[in-house]
């Protein structure tokens, strides 16, 4: 089961220029999307304890993105 809800997915897709968006194209790209948040998080986290915080900051995430 999928932690991020299809249908605001969809509706990226949609303002990106989709006109019609397979239920099979929602789910590949919320399941991508959801390695990806969870690849920028365990980086995020690094961050935060190098920092000494268990805290997750904006910045944090900043410089996980900027380092993958």
């Amino acid at each position: 089961m999928s932690n991020i809800p299809k249908a605001p997915v969809g509706r990226i897709m949609k303002e990106a220029g989709a006109e019609r968006i397979s239920e099979d194209a929602k789910d590949e790209l919320t399941m991508y999307l959801e390695e990806v948040a969870e690849k920028v998080t365990i980086e995020a986290k690094k961050a935060a304890e190098f920092a000494k915080r268990k805290t997750i900051k904006a910045e944090d995430i900043k410089l996980a993105i900027k380092n993958l």
